[in-house]
């Protein structure tokens, strides 16, 4: 990474590093440069959906200004930022993805009968300006140029205008402004401290108004539209492509001393080169660790004659991002245990999916799961009791799938995660909802409950569906589900 430091004795700033920002050499920097021709683009293809939802959220606060920030950078550790990422409210009401830039801000603004919306961004600085050169954080010589806000506005579809004068709406804040309050949190407190002082004998700003602004914008997520489950399949499509290449890297992760980080690589490598990144951080658990729920740690071996669980996503650049999981023998071929877990796996995801249609509650989606679940582990002898007893209070099956069955998913990984409970977990499946179905079987390696050719092994499947008119559509269908089917998958990769 590059210093800043200089040994010129005219520098702006102390400390180890600094930048001339005056004299000879500001304007020797500030010319010489050939123009940059500003291509006005056309409408990229999310424009008119997101300008659908945001008509869909103003629609339900006529009269309120509405403030839906797309965050700052986040401090990694001292001045190293962890890659920037738009929040996702900001995200999904403009359309504007890996490619947005920190600290943007989406007003809409109420007018008689709707609102009009505006985004205001930094754009590029000027040349003759010290921070093209002198500002680390933002300056075009150390992070790329910004786009104009003519570029923005037709790429986006939205009235744009710059940073500087969201002073002016901060200026006009009143008790009714609401604002996505986990997005930044110094915007928020300059809105709270403006909403105080225009409150009525107020001592404190309540946000709850804030916390059912959130609610609603993540409510509205629940339904996909067309572009967004074409992207879900663009990013179901790249994941594949990455668990390809895990398998055909298995030699490699095999002669690893921490084989598991050659499996993260491997698939962390095919996300950047077809997405932004990873939706989040891929587990890559071989052996007793594929036990651990959310391992990520990656630095075991990956060893022959034990599986490998892998669950991984590929993030596309809109920010809408896969779920996999698929459970490997490092080996290529099942051991009689192994395959008696994985299919009892398998025959609850498939029990799972059979009763996804619209109409019925999202939780009876999981109770499918564990029904079967609780039969499986009843059959083995590994419940005190029946499987009737254990679907009932006891619960004893969920010592060995203590997660649940699905979860949404979209712009998050966990999409829609500030949604009530009654349209959520309770609510009632509607064509365009994707979500997860990833059920499991996890005996620990020191599990006494458990026979002992039964510990150390983990099974997780995980596959991403939407609902449709009748029933639903397997997106990840693609990936071989089948232990035959992974089987003859891994010998194709592998030669």
């Amino acid at each position: 990474m590059s210093d800043t430091s200089s040994p010129r004795p005219s520098l702006s700033s102390s400390g180890r590093s600094g930048i001339p920002t005056d004299g000879a050499f500001r304007e020797y920097i500030s010319g010489g440069w050939a123009e940059r021709p500003d291509l006005t683009p056309s409408p990229r293809v999310a424009a008119p959906y997101a300008a659908a939802r945001r008509l869909r959220l103003s629609a339900q606060y006529p009269g309120a200004r509405l403030i839906v920030p797309a965050g700052p950078a986040r401090v990694r550790s001292n001045d190293t930022d962890h890659p920037y990422r738009a929040h996702s409210a900001f995200a999904y009401l403009t359309g504007w993805g890996a490619d947005a830039v920190a600290d943007s801000v989406l007003v809409f603004e109420p007018t008689d009968d709707a609102h009009e919306a505006t985004l205001y961004f930094r754009p590029a600085a000027g040349r003759d300006t010290t921070e093209f050169y002198a500002n680390a954080a933002i300056g075009e010589f150390w992070t790329g140029p910004r786009p104009s806000l003519a570029h923005v506005a037709a790429d986006l579809g939205l009235a744009t205008r710059d940073l500087a004068e969201l002073e002016a709406v901060l200026e006009a804040v009143d008790a009714t402004t609401l604002v996505v309050r986990d997005a930044d949190d110094t915007l928020t407190d300059q809105i709270d401290g403006r909403r105080l002082l225009a409150a009525v004998d107020a001592e404190t700003v309540e946000d709850e108004a804030d916390a059912t602004f959130a609610r609603d914008v993540s409510e509205l997520r629940f339904v996909k539209d067309d572009w967004e489950l074409d992207e879900m399949r663009a990013a179901v499509a790249a994941t594949k492509r990455g668990f390809d290449e895990v398998i055909a890297d298995l030699p490699a992760a095999i002669a690893a001393e921490r084989g598991e980080r050659v499996i993260e690589g491997t698939f962390d490598r095919r996300a950047r080169i077809d997405g932004n990144t990873v939706g989040y951080d891929t587990i890559a658990a071989s052996g007793p660790h594929a036990c651990y729920l959310h391992w990520t740690r990656n630095d075991g071996p990956v060893v022959p004659g034990d599986l490998l669980l892998i669950d991984a996503g590929v993030e596309l650049d809109s920010l809408y991002t896969a779920d996999i999981t698929r459970t490997l023998p490092v080996n290529g071929r099942f051991t009689d245990v192994q395959r008696r877990v994985y299919e009892a796996v398998l025959e609850a995801a498939d029990a799972a999916r059979a009763i996804v249609r619209p109409g019925i509650r999202f939780r009876e989606i999981h109770a499918e799961a564990m029904r079967v679940v609780a039969e499986k582990t009843a059959s083995w002898g590994l419940l005190p009791g029946t499987a009737e007893e254990s679907l009932g209070d006891a619960q004893w099956h969920r010592r060995y799938m203590i997660h649940g069955t699905s979860h949404h998913l979209g712009l998050d990984v966990h999409d829609c995660a500030k949604a009530r409970r009654e349209l959520y977990l309770d609510g009632v499946l509607e064509p365009g909802m994707v979500f997860t179905i990833e059920p499991g079987l996890y005996f620990q390696a020191d599990d006494l409950t458990v026979p002992e050719e039964f510990r150390g092994i983990g099974v997780r499947i995980e596959d991403d569906i939407v609902v449709t008119d009748d029933g639903c559509e397997l997106l990840s269908g693609g990936i071989p589900r089948t232990a035959d089917d992974v089987e003859a998958w891994m010998a194709s990769l592998r030669g």
